[in-house]
């Protein structure tokens, strides 16, 4: 899942960045509100969430949400802002937002507001399944066959756009575009690494991997 964090206070940036990119996220930034626009508008319907910052240099965090409800009522906004009252809520949660963070914030309550948005815009479960295999992506668990499977933090990323998408093929780009970063060299074999490190712990020997190669495109997980 990727998420876009507009904020000029590059040590928070930093601080929530790397914090999502440890549970899966793939991630953005952009520091001054002209970025963080053009981000937001070249890559609308790539994001999951977008974190904005209410003061930014150049184009603050509210004008920003304003320009994104012009085109996109769906994805989730959270602003954060060292704004403090009721009446700086309020007016940021009417400009559009779908939720307000002061700060300062632990990343423990930005993650678990970020998946409540994130269910809520989905309108999705949180508990996944294809065929053996269950991905409760909530407690960040799954199996198979009911018994539980480790997997590092970029494959359980992977394996979950994988199982969101059952029955869709996953271009290699959008692979590339939600699991990891929008910089990252989409030419790199590191996908087939994760898919081969996938297939090692999924796979049963003598039979059809359970993630399918679709020649020329990207991959696939059949539906049930």
């Amino acid at each position: 899942m990727r998420i876009l964090i507009v904020d000029d206070e590059i040590s928070i940036a930093n601080f929530i960045s790397d914090g999502l990119k440890e549970e899966g996220f793939a991630v953005d930034v952009a520091t001054n509100g002209k970025k963080g626009l053009e981000l937001a508008l070249d890559n609308l319907y790539a994001y999951d969430v977008i974190l904005l910052d209410w003061m930014l240099p150049g184009l603050s965090g509210i004008e920003i949400c304003r320009h994104i409800r012009k085109v996109n009522q769906q994805i989730p906004i959270i602003i954060l802002s060292a704004k403090d009252t009721v009446d700086d809520a309020v007016f940021g949660l009417d400009t559009g937002a779908n939720d307000y963070i002061r700060k300062p914030f632990s990343f423990e309550e930005l993650l678990a507001r970020i998946r409540v948005l994130m269910r809520k815009n989905e309108a999705e479960p949180i508990i996944f399944s294809a065929g053996d295999i269950e991905m409760n992506v909530e407690k960040h668990i799954v199996t198979k066959k009911g018994i539980p499977i480790e997997f590092t933090q970029k494959e359980f990323a992977l394996l979950e756009f994988f199982l969101r998408n059952k029955g869709k093929v996953c271009r290699r780009t959008n692979i590339i575009e939600k699991v990891w970063d929008i910089h990252f060299d989409y030419n790199n074999s590191i996908i087939d690494v994760y898919i081969n490190g996938l297939r090692k712990k999924i796979d049963e020997p003598n039979k059809p991997s359970f993630i399918e190669t679709v020649r020329g495109i990207g991959y696939k997980i059949e539906e049930d």
